[in-house]
């Protein structure tokens, strides 16, 4: 099969390569390769569109300020489609352009790529998403989800729970309603654990894919079981959908807690707007909102230069940030690994030394304070909940992680 390479991105690619390629050997050597794919024409395309413009957009604000140590980056970005036989082959295509760092997009995507990664020595990062387990550094030394995974996620979505339940779940009612694939499957070894520890029952709800079809699960939690809390794993079309359901069925999304891929502003205006989806819980690990100094510096690149920012960057922040945050983390590694080397081009395993370095990375509050090291590529597992509440996401809680003795032993555990 033939990937459907993403036209502007690609084409800005191919002119920075020839530009390059038409300097000196010396000029050639000062340019650092990632290989970032999308979602921008597939079923999670919703987050795609916007999520990798914004790595776009933080290259191209270091690149204006001079690169990082004297060296530019260049972005080789290829749409998977959310299709593993397309993802493989992307990664080759990347990898034989020299790319020193990748960005994989899905969770199957990064399931498929992880060993290849380790045989290749090419570190790639999953920021909430991809393979729980990977949180171990020396299991998977070339896998970083550099950001909260499932496991962490749904330790601190069950707390949430019981904090909103009055401090208790003993036999409290929890049902989990996820996109049937592997990353929906992901949370359920956390669950089992905390049913059986805080004494909840818990009842599963699994969507097939492309997530559309959920009236009769819907109906079946708000009708039949009458849960006390739900929480909502579902992204690409679903999240939205699960928004609109649970409304017209009269069940308060007071107590609906999305994980990070079911609460972005394009899920609840797709459900009807903020009017439909008020009360609505949603986990992040990264910031929702404008209102951090990154994004003011990206509008004022963008009007230095005489052009309009990207639209979605304000209609969904949750998306765009969370691109700033994965741009963000491969630039620092970057920066480590320049050190490290002397100002050598870095190999990936130079890089993937890199991610280890970082620590009290915020990126001017957008993010928690995270602390990468050789053991622990999670960076800590922290997350925050917004809430939809008067037109926009409302911050209702600070960082926080839940449960760590739980998702360790899990970590610890798993094969």
């Amino acid at each position: 099969m033939t990937s459907r390479w993403t036209k502007m991105p690609a084409l800005a690619g191919f002119a920075a390569a020839g530009l390059w390629l038409a300097g000196s050997a010396a000029a050639q050597q000062k340019e650092l390769l990632i290989g970032e794919q999308c979602d921008r024409t597939g079923p999670t395309q919703i987050t795609g569109v916007v999520l990798c413009p914004a790595v776009q957009d933080y290259i191209s604000l270091v690149n204006s300020k001079g690169g990082v140590e004297g060296w530019k980056i260049r972005v080789n970005e290829i749409d998977n489609e959310y299709k593993v036989p397309l993802a493989v082959e992307a990664y080759q295509r990347q990898k034989g352009e020299g790319a020193i760092s990748v960005m994989p997009y899905g969770t199957p995507m990064a399931v498929a790529l992880n060993q290849k990664f380790e045989e290749d020595k090419i570190p790639g990062t999953s920021p909430g998403f991809g393979i729980s387990a990977s949180a171990d550094g020396k299991r998977f030394p070339y896998l970083f989800p550099i950001a909260a995974t499932y496991w962490s996620q749904t330790a601190a979505a069950v707390q949430f729970a019981k904090d909103k339940l009055g401090g208790t779940l003993k036999g409290k009612k929890i049902a989990y309603i996820y996109f049937d694939n592997p990353a929906g499957h992901e949370p359920l070894p956390i669950l089992d654990a905390l049913k059986k520890s805080e004494g909840f029952e818990l009842r599963t709800f699994a969507v097939p894919p492309p997530g559309v079809e959920l009236g009769a699960q819907v109906l079946d939690i708000t009708q039949r079981y009458h849960p006390d809390f739900i929480i909502d794993h579902l992204f690409g079309r679903s999240p939205s959908v699960a928004i609109k359901a649970f409304k017209q069925n009269g069940y308060p999304l007071s107590k609906v807690i999305g994980l990070v891929w079911a609460g972005s502003e394009a899920d609840i205006a797709a459900a009807g707007g903020f009017g439909v989806a008020e009360g609505y819980h949603t986990l992040q690990f990264a910031g929702a909102g404008d209102d951090y100094p990154v994004r003011q510096e990206i509008k004022a690149m963008y009007k230095k230069e005489g052009k309009t920012p990207f639209k979605l960057m304000d209609e969904n922040t949750v998306y765009y940030n969370r691109g700033l945050l994965q741009a963000a983390l491969h630039v620092e590694a970057f920066r480590y690994a320049l050190k490290a080397t002397g100002g050598k081009k870095p190999t990936g395993t130079d890089v993937k030394n890199g991610f280890e370095q970082i620590h009290d990375f915020t990126l001017g509050g957008l993010v928690p304070p995270l602390q990468i090291t050789p053991t622990d590529h999670e960076g800590g597992g922290w997350v925050r909940i917004f809430q939809a509440k008067g037109g926009r996401l409302v911050p209702e809680t600070d960082w926080f992680r839940a449960y760590r003795p739980v998702v360790d032993a899990e970590i610890a555990n798993a094969h």
